[in-house]
């Protein structure tokens, strides 16, 4: 029985464009202290997990192979996805790798993560329940009423419930309430486990994504094959099913670096300059003046320039998904 760390790099990051681009995802832009998201990632989880397993897609995957290198780690498998099929696929892939005994510590490329003490905890905890039989997923103490997340409801290590992303005021409902946390799309379990449940709960899911995982070419999956297995995510094919949940309340800092409001924060916090009325510039050295504005982000890119308010940073998806149908060139 060993513990892996199933990497999961093949998000797009929609809501970072335009510095988030297909043939360069936010895991791989070097703006994280000089270092990328996915090789903090690998970094961090080398303490609990004696393997690594990345699961990218064939746009991609030559982008964990160079951060790798770049981060020392030369000893590591890939599974690379035709096309993108979702992440009860993609773990699926990694579990048909593996033994069934084996616990994949699950990990998405793109999340920003203090790897204190209190991380080590809950890590700890979670692979100890995974060795039980447990489906695990990590629960955050949410910090502030957040509509961007998806929530847990939970009573000590017990699910009640899963929770779609909130409007505010539900959100800052669940916040007074306490036992709600956000979903940190982290999880740990056996290999067997998951596909046991993937197999009960989505049978067509587990069944396309073995043939794919069968014909496979040194890890590389089918195109067609590919297109045959339903695009399901982990959380409705199996988590929000499963009566083998458990999820880790955890209290580490966390965030999925999923908007420029995050971003904004995380560069502050690095000393990123911002004007008296919080209005800052990324991508540029440009000199730049904000006039009757605030909490304001101009970035720049060689191709584009997005202006936008700090608080409406989720919008920034519809402009992505806009731009794919008038000017994929762009994306």
């Amino acid at each position: 029985m060993k513990t892996t760390n199933l990497i999961l790099s093949g998000g797009v990051g929609s809501r970072l464009w335009p510095l988030s681009r297909k043939a360069r995802p936010k895991q791989y832009l070097p703006i994280f202290e000089g270092e990328t998201l996915f090789q903090k990632t690998a970094r961090r989880n080398q303490a609990f997990c004696e393997q690594i397993l990345v699961v990218g897609n064939v746009d991609n995957y030559q982008l964990s192979r160079k951060d790798l290198e770049k981060a020392g780690i030369s000893d590591y498998q890939e599974i690379i996805e035709a096309c993108p099929r979702n992440t009860a696929a993609a773990i699926a892939f990694a579990a048909f790798a593996s033994n069934p005994d084996d616990v994949l510590f699950v990990t998405p490329s793109d999340h920003l993560i203090e790897s204190d003490s209190s991380y080590q905890k809950s890590v700890e905890r979670a692979i100890e329940l995974a060795k039980a039989g447990f489906i695990v997923t990590f629960g955050l103490k949410p910090k502030h009423p957040e509509t961007g997340y998806g929530y847990i409801e939970a009573k000590g290590e017990d699910v009640l419930s899963f929770r779609e992303k909130p409007d505010l005021q539900t959100a800052q409902t669940f916040l007074e309430k306490g036992n709600f946390y956000w979903n940190s799309g982290m999880f740990c379990f056996q290999a067997g486990v998951f596909l046991e449940e993937l197999k009960a709960f989505e049978p067509e899911v587990y069944q396309k994504s073995l043939e794919a995982w069968k014909a496979a070419q040194e890890g590389k999956l089918d195109l067609n094959l590919s297109l045959q297995i339903p695009s399901i995510s982990v959380d409705y094919a199996v988590m929000e099913r499963s009566k083998k949940v458990k999820v880790v309340p955890s209290d580490f800092a966390w965030s999925d670096m999923g908007s420029f409001e995050s971003i904004y924060e995380y560069l502050e916090k690095q000393g990123h300059p911002k004007d008296e009325n919080g209005n800052m510039v990324i991508g540029t050295d440009l000199h730049t003046e904000f006039t009757g504005m605030k909490n304001t982000l101009l970035i720049q890119t060689a191709d584009a320039i997005l202006v936008l308010q700090k608080e409406k940073a989720q919008d920034v998806k519809k402009v992505y998904e806009r731009l794919e149908k008038d000017k994929p060139e762009l994306i």
